[in-house]
């Protein structure tokens, strides 16, 4: 669907003085080239100044046939003909000519000018570029300036490269050229001026297809037939390219017996890799002498049409015209750009247009219907022109609807929005001419030519001839249908089929006519466009009849997002730098520019906050992009007096959103309480979660409250809604109506609802900055009164992904607990109920550095929730206490909160997952004089698997825990140890202290242990030979004994 809008793109026009008729025209490079209709003289006018003034003028060696400009490079390139001949020339330097009697050289392709010539100075240079074949049409590159030349069977690339004159040598060393045309013609007063030259790189053969028309675009090629688009994409890479298979071709005897058939082709397209099945086979030979590369070619698209019948054009005049690549650079980046960030294709038959993208992936973008025959088109950035024989045209372009896309990751979200690529094109106002016959365009220039006919009696003269032609084709058709047992008189398809002309040119090839001698009137106009900004201004006013009969039809959303995506466009394409150099300084176009699209996304979110429920979610992103703060988004959607509808489901999913957002900007008073009368009406059920957003901390506390109460009684009691009257509770200071809330439901059900309503306790939680995230009033209240609740609560949003560790702590330091028991506490919960190892490590470093700070503070603190001997009933990582250690109990230890830190601290030593090697440098804070910091290092020993050191410290400092240190330690693979080692500790000790009777107990225990898990020979063997070999003999005969009973 094309929409109509009457505006106006079009600012003045006016008429080049050209002094004989034009029969070619082209433009590029800020000039405009005119070929007289003799078509052996060329001249210039500049676009740029008022009246288009004559740059220059020169003289072609034949008659130009097609002519090209390259914006790289700034040459023509013509194909001309002379003496029956067909020539491909190129024209450089041409802007010297403007001097009077300048010289031109001529040379061929690869030879530059040397001696008296180059001594001359710059000048013009005609490079005569030979071709094996006739030459058909040509096209050059935007991007790097390369050359594309169609014959009837091949085509032609050749490189543009650049060499400076005046160091030029016999090896004629060449640079791959990447300056812009700009930048070139600028540099014309140089004394070293690069001379042009190209590089013959590759040849890509056809056999399937006879290209009309070709286009060049980085590193894309598009040729056209009367009927048929086929892209390639050619890439160059330093691996040989691997051999492709030879798709079918037919034969001499198909075609002859296809030639017995009228063969009517069949509309197709092909998309990417299925483009290759289109049946034209492609080979490539490598020619470049100084292109080492190797190069490979991808079918991009194919599409082929069928001919048809339409308003005011026959079937012999169905072909596709205007074949083009469009690049579109980005230019609001601060990296300099090399290649286009979008690549467009576009054609056009006589009454549709179409345009695709291809770069990352081949997508139909839009399809032009045209009102009536379209002779030729062109595209620009902004609008698609397109001229008939008495018209100019406009029409709406998606491609800055695709490069925003490209640009910015944030749009299709709801921090951004764009319109869609799918959005259908509007045409603008046309402009009426007489005889146009031909356009193309620069910048915001389209150049116009216009020619009336000098004679309409020809047209009759063909009719009979034309009519008896259509005989014989009907006659022949009816013949091949009844050869196949059809009678077409039967069928009223096939009737309505052979009524119509199917004459395709390949059966009937009426010359084209020629141009008269004599012409009756010609005008070549420059009509220029208005600026994007001037365009969006009369497309917004446009709107305002929409606006006023119906704010909500769809032709009002139409025609600003038509206006949004003019600037998008303006705005990707403007330079970033001021006009002094200075990066990233807004530029005055630039700020209006930036301005008009706050405007404009400010309209858009208006219409889709009155929107359907589809497409309701887009003024989120568009009031965003708007800038508006939330008070006047909610005075642009005022319900309009009279008017049966309040507010939209686009404005209200807006303020959803915006209740949900962490923001430090809270409404005032009579705001909060206008959102509470808003959703009072239209979603009552939200009411509770609206109270918890951070930004309405300034409602009525009292009159909020009626609102929750009459919701209680019309929806029935739940937890959130019961614990948001709570907080409103608090603010009124009722403490007993809060107790009174707070004890209707169990802790588990409130912990759910905190779960369901993270923002009763927490606002700013997920923001990604600490600082951002605060404790609530209610928060407050609980550590004060329900510490437990409060804990459990976050340790469940915790594990529920509502809070991160970090905002957690923040919150518990916030509400300055004593010594950070709560934050503790949290800790001590989340070792119970989380199973992330990583988080699970890191807590436990945690709290073992707390349990350490504690035992090395003096002074009294403040009692956890959950004692010692809970942790290890309920958590894994705390272990039970080893027996030894109840030996090791401090008795003189009064203090019970460093008592509980030891409890604890032992505890995690015991369990499993503590990481000793982490511990061990906080420990070393800890003396080992007192016999509880003797037990934590000796913990940490063990632990290590140090079992020698541990059992020599530990009969030094408390021999009488050796033997339960023993029977818990020295078991299974250790069980060696207690004759390899405890045993001889045992014997040397108390052979100094004989009196020592703790020493005494625990070798009886030892020698006791020994004669069971040993054989009496190896017993025997570890008798000390120092005379008291009688002390052991009861031990080795029950050894002897309990060997012979087994």
């Amino acid at each position: 669907m094309v929409h109509v809008y009457n505006c106006h793109p079009f600012s003045s026009q006016q008429i080049v003085q050209v002094e004989q008729e034009p029969g070619l025209v082209c433009c590029g490079g800020g000039a405009l080239f005119v070929v007289g209709s003799g078509g052996c003289k060329v001249e210039a006018y500049n676009l740029e100044q008022e009246g288009c003034p004559l740059i220059c003028r020169f003289a072609t060696m034949g008659t130009v046939k097609s002519i090209r400009h390259s914006s790289i490079g700034d040459y023509l390139v013509t194909i001309e003909e002379k003496n029956a001949a067909t020539y491909l020339r190129a024209y450089t330097n041409w802007r010297h000519q403007a001097e009077e009697k300048a010289r031109v050289g001529v040379r061929l392709l690869g030879h530059l000018l040397r001696g008296a010539s180059q001594r001359g100075g710059v000048q013009m240079e005609i490079i005569e570029i030979p071709m094996s074949e006739r030459p058909v049409a040509v096209a050059s590159c935007s991007v790097t300036g390369d050359l594309l030349v169609a014959c009837e069977n091949t085509l032609v690339l050749f490189n543009l490269k650049t060499q400076n004159q005046h160091s030029a040598d016999a090896n004629q060393q060449s640079a791959q050229n990447s300056v812009p045309g700009d930048q070139q013609t600028s540099s014309l007063g140089s004394e070293s001026v690069a001379a042009l030259d190209f590089d013959r790189s590759v040849i890509l053969h056809l056999s399937a297809i006879k290209p009309k028309k070709v286009a060049l675009c980085a590193g894309y090629i598009a040729l056209q037939s009367e009927l048929e688009v086929l892209v390639l994409q050619l890439e160059a890479s330093s691996e040989p390219a691997p051999a492709e298979e030879t798709l079918h071709q037919l034969t001499c005897d198909d075609v002859e017996e296809q030639n017995d058939f009228f063969v009517l082709p069949r509309h197709l397209e092909l998309l990417g890799d299925r483009a290759k099945n289109c049946d034209i086979p492609v080979s490539i030979e490598q020619t470049g002498l100084e292109d080492k590369q190797q190069y490979t070619v991808s079918y991009v698209l194919f599409k082929r049409f069928t001919p048809e019948f339409f308003q005011g054009c026959n079937v012999e005049e169905t072909q596709i015209h205007s074949l083009q690549f469009h690049p579109l650079f980005i230019r609001n980046q601060a990296l300099p750009v090399e290649e286009p960030a979008c690549v467009f294709c576009f054609f056009s038959l006589p009454n549709a247009g179409y345009l695709y993208s291809l770069k990352g992936g081949v997508e139909l973008l839009s399809a032009y219907q045209y009102p009536e025959k379209v002779l030729e088109a062109v595209l620009t950035n902004h609008l698609l022109h397109v001229v008939t024989r008495s018209a100019l045209q406009s029409f709406t372009v998606r491609c800055a609807a695709l490069a925003a896309r490209l640009d910015d990751p944030y749009i299709d979200t709801t921090m951004k929005a764009c319109p869609p690529c799918s959005l259908d094109v509007c045409a603008l106002r046309m402009q009426l001419f007489i005889g146009l016959r031909s356009v193309c365009g620069y910048g915001r220039h389209v150049v116009l030519l216009s020619r009336t006919d000098p004679d309409p009696q020809e047209e009759p003269e063909r009719t009979p001839h034309r009519r008896g032609l259509m005989l014989k084709e009907h006659s022949t058709l009816a013949s091949i249908f009844q050869a196949m047992g059809i009678d077409p008189t039967t069928t009223a398809a096939l009737e309505s089929l052979l009524s119509r002309p199917f004459l395709s040119r390949k059966w009937m090839a009426a010359s084209p006519k020629e141009t008269s001698v004599v012409g009756h009137g010609w005008n070549l106009y420059v009509v220029n466009t208005v600026s994007p900004l001037m365009l969006y201004q009369e497309m917004v006013e446009y709107s305002q009849s929409y606006s006023e009969a119906n704010p909500q039809a769809q032709s009002l959303r139409h025609v600003l997002s038509e206006a949004h995506l003019l600037l998008r466009s303006s705005l990707l394409t403007l330079p970033p730098t001021d006009t002094d150099g200075h990066q990233d300084r807004p530029t005055g176009e630039r700020q209006e520019l930036e301005a008009a699209l706050r405007e404009n996304c400010a309209q858009l979110g208006d219409c889709f906050s009155r929107g359907s429920q589809k497409d309701c979610h887009l003024a989120l992103p568009y009031y965003r992009m708007s800038g508006l703060s939330f008070p006047e988004v909610m005075g642009r959607n005022q319900p309009r007096p009279n008017s049966p509808q309040s507010y939209g489901p686009g404005f209200l999913f807006y303020l959803k959103h915006y209740l949900l957002e962490e923001t430090q900007h809270a409404l005032s008073q009579q705001a909060a309480d206008e959102v509470i009368d808003i959703f009072s009406q239209s979603e009552p059920s939200q009411l509770a979660g609206v109270c918890c957003s951070p930004i309405m901390v300034n409602v009525q506390p009292a009159r909020t409250m009626g609102f929750l109460r009459r919701l209680e009684d019309s929806a029935g009691v739940s937890v959130t809604l019961t614990v948001t009257m709570a907080a409103l509770a608090l603010r009124l200071e009722d403490t007993a109506l809060y107790r009174q809330l707070m004890d209707r439901h169990a802790e588990m059900l409130l912990v759910y609802g905190f779960i369901e309503e993270p923002r009763l306790l927490l606002h700013g939680a997920g923001g990604g900055q600490h600082g951002l995230v605060r404790p609530t009033a209610l928060a407050s209240e609980m550590a004060r009164s329900q510490p437990g609740l409060l804990v459990a609560a976050m340790v469940a949003l915790h594990e529920n992904s509502k809070v991160r560790l970090e905002e957690a702590d923040h919150v518990f330091k916030t509400l300055g607990a004593c010594e950070n028991c709560l934050q503790v506490d949290f800790w001590e919960a989340q070792l119970t109920a989380s199973s992330h190892e990583p988080l699970i490590l890191e807590l436990l470093f945690r709290v073992a550095s707390v349990y350490i700070e504690r035992l090395t503070q003096s002074g009294p603190g403040k009692r956890s929730l959950k004692s010692a001997h809970d942790l290890i009933g309920s958590c894994s990582h705390y272990g039970a206490l080893y027996p030894w250690l109840t030996v090791l109990f401090p008795v003189h230890m009064t203090n019970a909160h460093h008592q509980e830190a030891l409890h604890k601290l032992q505890s995690l030593l015991c369990g499993p997952s503590l990481s000793i090697a982490s511990v061990v440098p906080l420990l070393e804070r800890i003396s080992e004089e007192t016999l509880w910091g003797f037990s934590l290092h000796l913990l940490c020993a063990t632990r290590r698997g140090n079992y020698h050191s541990s059992i020599e410290k530990l009969l030094d400092r408390c021999p009488q825990a050796i033997i339960a240190y023993a029977n818990h330690h020295l078991q299974d693979t250790h069980m060696a140890l207690w004759w390899e080692k405890l045993l001889p500790e045992l014997c040397c000790r108390t052979r100094v202290a004989m009196d020592n009777s703790i020493l005494l107990t625990a070798l009886k225990e030892t020698l006791l242990v020994v004669s069971i898990e040993t054989s009496p020979t190896d017993f025997l063997e570890l008798i000390p030979d120092d005379g008291t070999a009688a002390y052991f003999l009861p031990h080795l005969l029950s050894c002897s004994q309990r060997h012979l009973a087994t």
